[in-house]
């Protein structure tokens, strides 16, 4: 998955806390969503805001389909350091409770 797919996957799926996401698909996102933060802040404190809220829940549903990836309920996320090593964690080839893994995207 590249990064315009991963920003596209982002808004198309910003409320589906269901199935997976791959490792790609998160950190594109999480750079993404860092880019436009700085990016808007530097014009005006209120567009980083907006930014920062335009984002939130897509951010969340991606961080959800991630901890499903690697086999852990959503909850998850909410665990400070151990959430960043199951961000890092290679996610289950094959199916697991949360559904098939996510197909590749090559576009």
């Amino acid at each position: 998955m590249n990064f315009q797919t991963a920003i596209r996957s982002g808004f198309q799926n910003y409320a589906n806390f269901k199935g997976r996401a791959s490792r790609a698909e998160y950190w594109w996102w999480a750079l993404f969503t860092v880019i436009l933060s700085v990016l808007l802040s530097s014009i005006d404190e209120s567009f980083g805001n907006l930014g920062s809220l335009v984002t939130l829940l897509p951010s969340i549903a991606v961080a959800i389909r991630r901890m499903h990836d690697v086999d852990r309920a959503g909850w998850f996320m909410l665990v400070p350091i151990y959430n960043l090593v199951l961000g890092l964690r290679r996610g289950d080839a094959g199916e697991n409770r949360f559904g098939p893994p996510p197909p590749p995207r090559s576009n």
